[in-house]
């Protein structure tokens, strides 16, 4: 059995790629950014189309399933968290009129951890109203990369919908064996010098730690001046992480070595300059990730829906909510259900 999608708000391809490596195949894909439209081409032979906010929902192929990304900053801690009032909150709404238009069987969404609580919830609640009264039934769920073969630390809000109340579970581990970053990282002696600390900053640096760990090892300076080390890295961020996330507390990372925390495999073409490819592997989110949703979504799929209204845990579904309980980390949250 195989799906089609349509990947919107594509970047360079992350959710495709997992998407495809579990049997989907894409039909439509549009994106804005001209340097992540490059590098998408060159790994994917067709150029996405443009800005979606200016794409007629009748001119999108029809298909079975829509995926999205669409821009985290509005509701990432990093961000300035604006709601309504940031314009890249209000793409969802692009999102929405598609659905409408095209109505597919299902849909898939991620963004950030905070998205679920930004804003008192009200931004999280206004989502899921809008997508259930459509009339997909909602499922959601926070889930760690760690879980799924990279080693970096960094969570996401995935979101699934369903025309039909099919048993959704979401993944909690990747089949494949965890990679380490033994696995990721290059040998420093092929790495181009542009990558390393002066050996003032070195020495500095390394002042700062009394015992030295085993390698390889992370090295994160935070804003206090504080160094984690660890054996796997802290989320990879815009611009930050060029600075302050240290191989062995030596070099910074090469654009290659962010690809593969991300997931994407070395035949991954890189055809734009390090500036480029690092914001976008920063933008992207795990491959192996969206690769065991898709897995998961396509064994739902094959179940028979379900004919009660009882909503598994960690999901709201387009039944009456009401006083329903509402259930995050298998805990109900009493306080919300007021507002719901």
């Amino acid at each position: 059995m195989w799906f089609t999608f349509i990947d919107l708000f594509a970047g360079i391809g992350w959710i495709r790629l997992g998407m495809e490596y579990a049997g989907w195949t894409c039909v439509f894909s549009s994106e804005w950014d001209k340097s992540a439209q490059d590098t998408y081409e060159a790994n994917f032979w067709e150029r996405p189309h443009g800005d979606i906010t200016k794409i007629d929902a009748k001119d999108i192929p029809d298909h079975d399933f829509l995926v999205w990304g669409f821009p985290c900053q509005a509701f990432s801690i990093c961000g300035d968290q604006r709601w309504f009032s940031d314009t890249r909150w209000t793409l969802f709404f692009d999102i929405e009129r598609i659905l409408r238009e095209k109505k597919p069987y299902g849909f898939l969404l991620e963004n950030v951890r905070n998205l679920i609580a930004h804003d008192g919830w009200r931004t999280f609640r206004t989502i899921l109203d809008h997508l259930e009264k459509i009339g997909y039934f909602v499922h959601w769920k926070v889930l760690d990369w760690r879980d799924f073969w990279v080693p970096q630390k960094r969570t996401r809000t995935i979101i699934v919908g369903f025309l039909q109340n099919h048993p959704f579970q979401f993944p909690t581990r990747w089949f494949r064996a965890p990679q380490n970053l033994a696995d990721i990282l290059e040998p420093h002696g092929s790495v181009d010098k542009k990558h390393y600390l002066s050996e003032t900053a070195a020495e500095k640096l390394s002042k700062k730690v009394q015992n030295r760990p085993s390698y390889p090892t992370i090295w994160h300076e935070n804003k206090a001046w504080n160094i984690g080390i660890n054996e796997f890295s802290c989320a990879l961020r815009a611009w930050a992480s060029y600075n302050y996330l240290l191989v062995d507390g030596i070099r910074r990372l090469t654009p290659r070595e962010m690809l593969r925390l991300q997931g994407y495999p070395d035949t991954f073409a890189i055809t734009v300059n390090d500036s480029q490819i690092r914001k976008q592997a920063w933008n992207s989110v795990v491959v192996p990730l969206m690769e065991a949703v898709a897995v998961a979504m396509m064994d739902s799929i094959t179940k028979a829906p379900l004919t009660s209204d009882k909503d598994p845990i960690q999901s709201v579904s387009n039944t009456k909510r009401g006083k329903k309980e509402f259930v995050f980390n298998n805990l109900p949250l009493w306080h919300l259900t007021k507002s719901l």
